[in-house]
């Protein structure tokens, strides 16, 4: 018997849908983290050259973050809600269940190899899904850490982990899975709508796009500054929602800049492509690319490599031509190409020409600001004076929107992500409504403004 076979005999035997079962696997998950994560924080250097800070800030802290909040809520998730009166059954109960989908598949990506790998699983067992994992084969240290620590300390009929490249993950999605959950780029992202369409599985898809940052001459520039580096240079710039670009009001522009590389300095050094905590970039083809795009514009600030250790220093970039690959491609990088702009209505204008964006940072002080913002641009997420920090509140979805990604999680809409409410009507007692039936005549004006 195959695993997913394995998974589905499992689940027909009802014990996942058991809330005292899931949060019993929720608590060994908890734990087996704690046991492993010394060799979690190893593998990130290894793979990613993260520090121990940054390790456990964006990838163990929140996953155990993320299973604290479900154990929490988990009991009141998964009530049985009331359905509310219905004129045509008044005389029934209305009840919605949440109940598992079954056996889910979760493919992660390399950029944060831990907690993108974790976070679905987590969501996925407390729905009480059967789950397979697929992490990344460019992050091979974490995910061998991963496939030990899963398959070692849980049932593979209930969790399992599966290793490899390109021709497991296709393997997977022929395979009859319920459910699939997929973290990556748009390119493998439509392949797996596609595999996914053909067994009419239902899907979320994390993605990603060019994320706009948009500062104005309003906002507090020292602010902006740290804020936009912080979170253009976490894990290298490799993170989905990272600031993809820069629009910044022409007044404001070179003070933004000059602050931006004194942030860098005083996190980074004055030689972030040497410091052992600044992180790599993944493999030698990723950093091939981003070389490429260093010469699509002009350099004013950074720029430095070192091919030995894959890391490049965070780059400030002026003058990219709109038809570049800088300016098109998610850079995934820690480059950030800087256009200036006049009149804001430019700036919604650029924003409006490329896909719509999986995250949105606005810097302002001016609420009208605010308001044109969110009513004229369509994203998935974002901040106002804040990057990135958006995806950590545990009651907020995260997920994209279009190109940008298909559904949310994190908390509650993880949940729900993994969970089909199923609604059920029960008929109380023999009154009936005969007005339902056939031969029918005409409909009465009371009926019809009953009805409306």
């Amino acid at each position: 018997m195959n695993l997913i076979d394995m998974q589905q005999k499992f689940f027909r035997t009802g014990a996942t849908r058991s809330v005292d079962y899931r949060i019993r696997q929720l608590r060994s998950l908890y734990q087996v983290i704690l046991q492993y994560q010394e060799r979690i924080m190893q593998a990130l250097r290894e793979d990613l050259s993260k520090s121990e800070q940054e390790s456990y800030l964006t990838e163990i802290g929140m996953v155990l973050s993320e299973i604290s909040y479900a154990l929490r809520h988990l009991r009141r998730w998964s009530r049985p809600k009331g359905g509310g009166f219905s004129l045509a059954a008044p005389f029934s109960v209305n009840r919605v269940y949440p109940e598992p989908y079954g056996v889910a598949l979760v493919i992660a990506p390399f950029n944060y190899p831990f907690q993108l790998a974790l976070s679905p699983v987590v969501s996925a067992l407390a729905a009480g899904n059967c789950a397979i994992l697929k992490p990344s084969e460019y992050a091979p240290n974490t995910a061998a850490v991963i496939s030990e620590m899963l398959n070692n300390n849980f049932e593979q009929r209930l969790l399992a982990v599966v290793t490899g490249g390109p021709e497991v993950g296709q393997s997977l999605l022929g395979q009859d899975f319920d459910y699939i959950f997929f973290t990556g780029g748009k390119t493998v992202g439509q392949k797996v709508y596609e595999a996914a369409a053909r067994g009419m599985v239902p899907v979320t898809l994390e993605l990603g796009g060019k994320s706009p940052c948009l500062v104005d001459a309003s906002a507090d520039i020292e602010e902006a500054a740290r804020r936009i580096v912080w979170g253009k240079c976490l894990n290298a710039g490799q993170t989905c929602v990272a600031p993809d670009y820069l629009l910044v009001q022409d007044s404001v522009k070179q003070k933004l800049i000059a602050e931006m590389c004194r942030a860098i300095e005083k996190f980074y050094s004055a030689a972030p492509e040497q410091n052992p905590d600044y992180p790599r970039i993944i493999n030698q083809a990723h950093y091939e690319r981003l070389c490429e795009m260093l010469g699509e514009g002009t350099v004013v600030a950074g720029g430095r490599t070192n091919e030995q250790e894959l890391k490049i220093s965070p780059t400030i970039i002026e003058n990219a031509p709109f038809y570049s690959k800088l300016m098109n491609d998610e850079i995934f990088g820690p480059l950030l190409p800087v256009i200036e702009f006049s009149q804001l209505e430019q700036a919604y204008e650029y924003i409006s020409l490329h896909e719509r964006p999986l995250a949105l940072y606005l810097f302002t002080r001016r609420p009208q600001v605010e308001r044109e913002v969110l009513q004229k641009i369509q994203f998935g997420g974002g901040c106002i004076n804040d990057t990135v920090i958006h995806l950590c509140p545990h009651d907020m979805p995260f997920g994209g929107i279009g190109p940008s990604g298909i559904g949310s999680y994190h908390g509650k809409a993880g949940f729900d992500t993994f969970t089909h409410y199923k609604s059920v009507l029960k008929t109380r007692g023999r009154l009936d409504l005969q007005l339902r039936y056939p031969p029918f005549g005409k409909v009465s004006p009371l009926v019809q403004r009953l009805l409306r």
